[in-house]
């Protein structure tokens, strides 16, 4: 049987595969981002930069266990913020997360989603197929005391954009435009539509 692998340490992420009926392998990658965003060209699209940071985690995962687990896929995701023509990934500060937050509150953003699907078979990487989700995220203007208890509760510093749809940050969305489980961490929709395209049914992952 096909092993699902998740490239990824978020436990949004694999909330969303297992509500949905998958239970994956969980594989932490060790990629560092911002050098892989470094070596870029400078006029990589958006789009382009965060389905290499998905392609490059997925391709260091499965580096790993290619012989651990010879069918399989495997699937790297990588989200960032699109405010303004600039990318915002994970704060990690309180000071930067109030900053992005004064900026954004009361507008929108695009809150891009890379995917890469990595097909595994007899140990050796046989298909890769990647793309890109994007969805439009309208913020709500948090009062400035709301927003110092969200802040302070430490959810905003380790998620790209600064806020969680389907944590405490969901109380600050308006509403969205888009794939709800993109905005999450990984969208369902395009996941299903890679495999497909690296000839693995979603239905034959199912548990």
């Amino acid at each position: 049987m096909t092993v699902f692998v998740l490239a990824s340490q978020s436990p949004a992420r694999l909330g969303v595969l297992r509500n949905a009926g998958i239970e994956p392998v969980v594989r932490v990658s060790h990629v560092d981002e911002d050098a892989v965003a470094a070596a870029l060209p400078a006029d990589t699209a958006p789009d382009r930069v965060v389905i290499e940071l998905a392609r490059a985690k997925a391709l260091e995962v499965a580096g790993q266990l290619a012989a651990e687990f010879p069918d399989s896929v495997v699937v790297g995701c990588d989200s960032m913020l699109l405010v303004d023509g600039e990318l915002q990934g994970k704060p990690l500060t309180s000071e930067v997360a109030r900053a992005r937050w004064t900026e954004m509150a009361g507008r929108s953003a695009d809150l891009l989603t890379g995917h890469a699907v990595l097909r595994i078979l007899g140990g050796e990487i046989v298909g890769e197929s990647a793309d890109c989700s994007s969805t439009t995220v309208h913020f709500a203007k948090p009062e400035p005391e709301q927003l110092d208890a969200y802040i302070a509760t430490g959810e905003p510093l380790q998620v790209a954009g600064s806020f969680t749809l389907d944590g405490l940050g969901g109380w600050f969305v308006e509403r969205i435009e888009g794939d709800p489980s993109s905005v999450i961490g990984i969208g369902l929709p395009l996941v299903r539509r890679l495999l497909t395209e690296v000839g693995v049914d979603i239905t034959s992952l199912w548990v």
